[in-house]
């Protein structure tokens, strides 16, 4: 069964039980300043989880494209891979516990169908505040008895391994979800609920336990041995945290997320999840290229096979939602995960230009799933192509460079970093060009160097933050002197809780997400648009004073991160819009820059749209005309 039956399966199970299928959201998420990447089915829904009304109704599913950039080195093992597609169903207050157990069950058994004596499951074990969740082991219970087996629960499988148990009780760490984390970290009106993991065992006759390095321990199904693999999670939302602990929410919510690549590995019952027929036709381009063979019997060769699979395959989803390689944002990572492809190429002999041919090949595998890849084929081509070019050309400099410091004597650790920061080479190539020249390069000292240019970027990048913005365009500079003026408006017409949660300026709109417990009436947001234009109509002057930290509270001065500013030397920059000796400023705001010089300019300020953003969270769009 292929990837794409799976998918279509499950959409077409759920929509006979009344569900509505939604499309992918794209990669880079619309509603969310806290992320740059779609990483999860369910960060899109965020907002009707928490209580906004969906327009499609209580019940729906769909395969979401992800991407997660913190797992860019953990590739190159079985399983991890940076881009996947998640499964998902939701439940908005409508069904719960009973019915997606035994939905899911169905789904896994019949429809893959999978071998129910190869599923195990987890369940949360309750902690001082929160019961252990005990009904849904009863539905478990049921469900497997239905197929004619006794599912014994157990719990501490850490410590004792299997004890011939099915369902396995854990901890707030494996089997509680809230955004904020394991129950004690949650804020006060946060909602969370256990979940229960479903898991696919790859067989104890595979022996893998033991040829892991986790062999002194019992096995379990968290165990990382490799026997089992985590096929999908069903998230209960169920609690409320208060003042005084935890509460039920009024209407509990069902969020379930499956990866699709790994209920592929489950029905083919290989725990390599890069030999699932997603990967089937890249991987013959990359054996085509390199004139090696993707074989478990070499280590190395099969490591850079998986590292190019999974980053062409991400880069080529990424380019098509629009993220172009660059030096900053998103495009960092897309340049990051084409010149980790290409190095990994160079170590398996693929000395050509190779990452748009294995593109295409992805390009077909999903075309009719997601047709705008074949939309944006030469464009995702070109771009890969481009990147892979520079890389390479960066990379015979850095060779070179190595040869002249070889014929010097001993390439030291300094050397490495110079090598790396100069010519994007890696720490891998240089250790294995100085191998062959029988030397050793002195890893600890190259480390220390990295750290002292990541400690740099971190500084370069408050520094940013509070240089302002990057585009400094005359209508960037505009809006954002606007966005000042919209933030004192709505603390004026809706009072000083009012905090700036993020924004987002380009040349044709300003994006500002600010904390507010309820829609804004039409008449609120009247008095704000109105409030800014009196003081545009005033052309009233704009200037910057550098202040301490204390000096700009005690003056009024509003401001976000303000704590970040004077991490920056302990001096902040704040801006006052108006104001002289004769009135008080309209704005006083922490602010890197830029601004206008007078708001006379700024034209006709208009609110087009206000929205929620998540719990408490508001966004308004708006534009000058």
């Amino acid at each position: 069964m292929t990837i794409h039956e799976i998918r279509q399966r499950y959409l077409d199970f759920f929509a006979a039980r009344g569900h509505q299928v939604l499309p992918s959201s794209s990669l880079l998420p619309e509603n969310d300043p806290s992320t740059l990447f779609t990483g999860s089915g369910m960060q899109p829904m965020v907002p009707y989880l928490l209580g906004e009304t969906h327009p499609q109704g209580t019940r729906l599913a769909d395969s979401q494209k992800c991407f997660r950039s913190q797992d860019i080195d953990e590739v190159g093992d079985n399983r991890h891979t940076t881009f996947f597609e998640m499964l998902g169903n939701w439940s908005l207050g409508d069904y719960f516990k009973k019915e997606q157990v035994a939905w899911m069950f169905e789904f896994l058994t019949r429809e893959l169908p999978l071998d129910p004596r190869r599923l195990y499951v987890t369940v949360f074990s309750g902690n001082k505040e929160i019961p252990r969740d005990d009904e849904t082991v009863s539905y478990w219970k049921e469900v497997f008895a239905s197929v004619g087996i006794q599912a014994k629960d157990v719990d501490f499988s850490e410590r004792d391994g299997m004890q011939d148990g099915r369902i396995f009780s854990y901890g707030e760490k494996k089997n509680w979800w809230s955004r904020s984390g394991i129950p004690e970290n949650m804020p006060i009106g946060e909602p969370g609920g256990p979940d229960s993991e479903l898991f696919w065992d790859f067989g104890v006759e595979r022996g893998l336990h033991e040829k892991s390095s986790f062999s002194t321990e019992p096995c379990h199904v968290n165990c990382d041995c490799g026997r089992f693999m985590e096929i999908g999670n069903n998230v209960f939302m169920q609690y409320k945290k208060t003042s005084d602990g935890f509460e039920l929410l009024p209407k509990a919510n069902v969020d379930f997320g499956g990866g699709l690549e790994r209920l592929a590995a489950a029905v083919a019952n290989e725990p390599d999840m890069f030999l699932i027929d997603a990967f089937d036709e890249a991987r013959r381009v990359i054996e085509g290229i390199s004139g090696r063979s993707y074989s478990s019997n070499e280590t190395n060769g099969t490591y850079a096979f998986r590292v190019i699979l999974d980053h062409i395959r991400a880069a080529t989803f990424l380019i098509a939602d629009g993220v172009v390689p660059s030096n900053k944002d998103q495009g960092y990572y897309v340049r990051r995960l084409v010149r980790r492809a290409v190095r990994f190429g160079n170590m398996i002999g693929a000395k050509d230009v190779f990452c748009g041919s294995v593109a295409q090949a992805f390009i077909q595998e999903y075309a009719n799933a997601y047709p705008e890849l074949l939309q944006k084929k030469h464009v995702i081509v070109d771009e890969l192509t481009k990147e892979e070019e520079k890389f390479k050309a960066s990379l015979e400099k850095g060779l070179r460079e190595f040869e002249k410091l070889s014929m010097k004597g001993i390439v030291s650790g300094s050397d490495a970093f110079n090598l790396y920061q100069s010519y994007g080479f890696p720490w891998e190539l240089t250790e294995e060009l100085a191998r062959e020249k029988g030397q050793q390069v002195d890893r600890e000292v190259f480390q220390d160097e990295f750290k002292k240019h990541q400690d740099l970027s971190r500084a370069g990048s408050a520094q940013k933050f509070a240089g302002g913005l990057a585009d400094h365009s005359d209508e960037v500079v505009r809006l954002h002197t606007a966005t000042h003026m919209l933030h004192q408006a709505l603390r004026t017409v809706l009072g000083s809780h009012v905090e700036q949660k993020g924004s987002n300026i380009t040349g044709e709109r300003l994006r500002f997400d600010f904390s507010h417990p309820q829609k804004m009436t039409e008449e609120e947001k009247k008095q704000v648009e109105m409030i800014v234009n009196e003081q545009i109509q005033k052309d009233l002057p704009v200037h910057f004073e550098i202040l301490d930290l204390d000096e700009a509270k005690n003056r009024g001065a509003i401001g976000l991160f303000e704590d970040k500013y004077a991490q920056l030397g302990g001096k902040i920059k704040v801006y006052f819009i108006g104001g002289d000796a004769s009135a008080e400023s309209f704005s006083k705001e922490v602010c890197g820059g830029p601004h206008v010089e007078r708001t006379g300019g700024l034209g006709t300020f208009r609110i087009q749209k206000e929205e929620a953003v998540a719990s408490g969270i508001r966004r308004i769009k708006a534009v000058l005309e």
